[in-house]
């Protein structure tokens, strides 16, 4: 089940599951999009993901959102403006993803972890397998971009 909430809602902690927010960065050029793919060994790996990663203690969304970046693929978020959030639940956690379109950056994006990083066609993204709750994500892109 994935359901969009607004942006600067407050998300509550399920009693079942670990909660997990979420910054994640959707970086459009060109009708691309960058996504990095997840290792084998990670929650949903072996899957394409909008990069980010989750918050800090205390740590403001905008915030993680440059640090996640920054440390995973080495570039310098310069504008962003909110994109949407999505709560999902997976049987082992709940997470909420804070949605944000990055408009423009410095650095070139590099797999500072490992991980493989590549630019897509925006109308290709359904065609690439994805978390269950980035799937609501796609569909937005693919609404307003194709």
């Amino acid at each position: 089940m994935a359901s969009s909430v607004k942006p600067g809602s407050c998300a509550e902690k399920g009693p079942s599951a670990p909660f997990l927010h979420v910054a994640v960065g959707v970086i459009v050029q060109q009708g691309q999009v960058l996504l990095s793919h997840r290792a084998g060994h990670q929650h949903q790996g072996n899957k394409w993901e909008f990069p980010g990663g989750k918050l800090e203690a205390g740590e403001p969304v905008q915030s993680a959102l440059s640090r996640e970046l920054a440390e995973e693929l080495a570039i310098r978020i310069e504008s962003t403006e909110p994109f949407m959030q999505v709560r999902h639940q997976y049987p082992e956690r709940e997470v909420l993803l804070d949605i944000w379109l990055v408009k423009s950056f410095s650095g070139e994006p590099v797999g500072m972890e490992g991980q493989q990083v590549q630019w897509f066609a925006i109308e290709d993204l359904d065609k690439l397998v994805f978390p269950d709750a980035n799937q609501p994500i796609v569909q937005r892109l693919q609404s307003l971009f194709i």
